[in-house]
Formats: C-alpha cells, sequence, structure tokens
C-alpha cells in the first residue's frame, strides 16, 4: 500500500513538472559575455560618481536587501527626485525582451544607457560621457571593446552594465524541482503551483521568469486602484503612445524572488505578497480566491527566491545582505 503511495506520488510530481516545463521552464545562465566587459559594467553599476550629485548610482535604486529591487515605493535619483514608477529587480532581467513597466526600452543595454539622463540625472548623454572621461575611465573602455574605434562612448556604457547584469542569474528551488528534484519544494508549493497553473497566472506570468515578456492591462475585469488603493491614476503605455488601446497596459512583472521585493505593481501601491495575489486575482482574472489557495499561491511564490549573486557588490567586495 505505502509503495502504490509513493508511486502515485511520483507520477503526480512528474505530471506537474512536465506541466510547469512546458508553461514556464527553469531559468538558465546565458551565454558568458567578455570578461572585461563584466568588470567594467560592474565598477559603473556601483561607482557613485558616475553621476550628476556624484553620490548616485545604478546600485542605488537596486540594493541587495531587496533582491536588487528597492523596498521604497519611488527611487530618488541624481536630481534630488523620485521615480515615477517603483523600481523592478534588475537579477534576472537581462533576457526580457523588453524593460521598466512601460517596455520603453529595448533591452538591458539601452535601459542602462537611458539611465545617464534618467536617475543618474546628468542633462545630456554626452555630460555623462565628460564625467567618464574626467574619472579616467577611457582606458577601461578601451580595454573593454578594443576592437571600437571609440571605445568610451555611451553605447559601450550601456553594453558594459548589461554585460555585468546578465551575470545576475538567481536560480531557486523552483529550478531544481524542474529537473528532477520531487523534494525540492514542500507539498504546500506543489499545491501552489498546481494552483497557478489552473487559475490562469500563468496566462501572463509564463517563461522561464515567471512574466517579463509581454504587455498586458492592469485591471482586465475591474479597475486597478479599485482594489490597490493607488493615489495616481497611472495611464500606463498610453502616456507614450496616446493610443487609447494602450490604456492601463504595462509590462507584466516577472516572478522571480517576488517574495522578496516588496512592495508590488507599477506604483509599489500593496505592501504585502497576500494581498498582490488576491488582488491580481480579482481584477485580472475576476476571480475571489479562498485563504488556503491564497496561501498556497504565496508558498509557490517563495520557491522562486534564489541568492543574493556573490558579484552583487563593489569590485572586490561582497553582498551585503
Amino acid at each position: 500500500m505505502l509503495a502504490a503511495l509513493v508511486t502515485a506520488g511520483a507520477g503526480a510530481d512528474e505530471a506537474l513538472r512536465r506541466e510547469a516545463a512546458g508553461v514556464l521552464g527553469e531559468i538558465k545562465a546565458q551565454g558568458a559575455p567578455p570578461p572585461a566587459q563584466v568588470e567594467l559594467g560592474r565598477a559603473l553599476f556601483w561607482d557613485t560618481r558616475v553621476s550628476l550629485d556624484g553620490k548616485t548610482a545604478c546600485a542605488s535604486c537596486h540594493p541587495a536587501r531587496d533582491l536588487g529591487a528597492d523596498r521604497r515605493r519611488f527611487s530618488p535619483d541624481a536630481r534630488g527626485e523620485l521615480t515615477s514608477r517603483q523600481s523592478p529587480t534588475v537579477f534576472n532581467s537581462t533576457s526580457q525582451p523588453m524593460t521598466r513597466w512601460l517596455a520603453d526600452r529595448k533591452d538591458a543595454a539601452d535601459q542602462a544607457e537611458g539611465s545617464l539622463t534618467g536617475s543618474l540625472g546628468f542633462p545630456s548623454r554626452e555630460a555623462g560621457l565628460a564625467r567618464l572621461r574626467e574619472l579616467d575611465y577611457a582606458p577601461k573602455f578601451r580595454a573593454a571593446f578594443s576592437q571600437d574605434a571609440e571605445a568610451l562612448s555611451t553605447r559601450n556604457y550601456g553594453l558594459a552594465v548589461a554585460a555585468y547584469e546578465a551575470t545576475l542569474v538567481t536560480p531557486a528551488a523552483f529550478d531544481r524541482f524542474l529537473v528532477g528534484d520531487d523534494g525540492a519544494l514542500s507539498e504546500r508549493q506543489k499545491a501552489g503551483l498546481r494552483a497557478f497553473l489552473s487559475i490562469g497566472c500563468a496566462g501572463c506570468h509564463n517563461g522561464p521568469h515567471l512574466g517579463g515578456a509581454m504587455l498586458s492591462k492592469f485591471g482586465v475585469v475591474k479597475d486597478y486602484w479599485l482594489e490597490t488603493g493607488s493615489q495616481k491614476i497611472d495611464p500606463g503605455r498610453f502616456s507614450i503612445t496616446r493610443k487609447e488601446e494602450d490604456r492601463y497596459v504595462f509590462r507584466v512583472p516577472m516572478l522571480r524572488n517576488i517574495a522578496k521585493t516588496a512592495p508590488y505593481f507599477h506604483d509599489g501601491s500593496v505592501d504585502t505578497l497576500e494581498r498582490a495575489v488576491r488582488i491580481m486575482a480579482s481584477v485580472q482574472l475576476g476571480r475571489t480566491l479562498d485563504e488556503r489557495t491564497v496561501g498556497d499561491l504565496v508558498s509557490f511564490l517563495e520557491a522562486l527566491t534564489g541568492e543574493v549573486p556573490s558579484s552583487y557588490a563593489p569590485p572586490g567586495e561582497r553582498p551585503q545582505k
């Protein structure tokens, strides 16, 4: 009898694994970027001097303690102003086909290059280049981009930062389950994974990052702010395209490390994962979830938490968790 139960359990795990692998899939490291570019990108990412105020770095909006996100609803930039939307995590981010809440930058290199006149505060990209020259970064750029006639450029700044960010991958218990470790997930986490697949969450939060690869209206069934209590109604991509079909449309966020990256949504309006799960079921799927299902889903989402990468700190230092 016991043997039959064990066999049945193993069979259920294998069926769940196959279904999850087909819709989601394990996270995998990308091809290794050139080491010189990674080294340069790491230096640039953490260097507060490469900013208008000399106090702000890329890392300022993505602390290690918050798994590469920011627990503040909005992050202060180098102009002393707050960002217009909550800062998502940089971990696992470079293989996504779009970046930022409005998908207005095509990839991680484009995002990093744009940050020179964004959060880093420079009035122009040329001003950012001038600061890099002042800080004697030119030799490091020549070493990292030796084939380029003009190695020190804003494009290469973005490529270097993206090369470093590509190393910030955080595999988790869920990935171990996908490759055959039945014990990597608890029974409650497996129940949460089944609910995640059956309820409809994976319709948008799909792929190895469980999101990050598509756009969707926030509030398919009802206006999102009725549930989130948002103080400001953000029109989403409509603010860029002026197309009515883009009103309240945002990039679907990935769920990797989601249990450690509160607050939630584009405006950081929700502080707990349990409430965020309920809101998503309500405004996107038109469903009211019972306590057990919410708990199962949260338990599964916790299985997406990885470790802070050992290189996530200034050159020569270790992460401060």
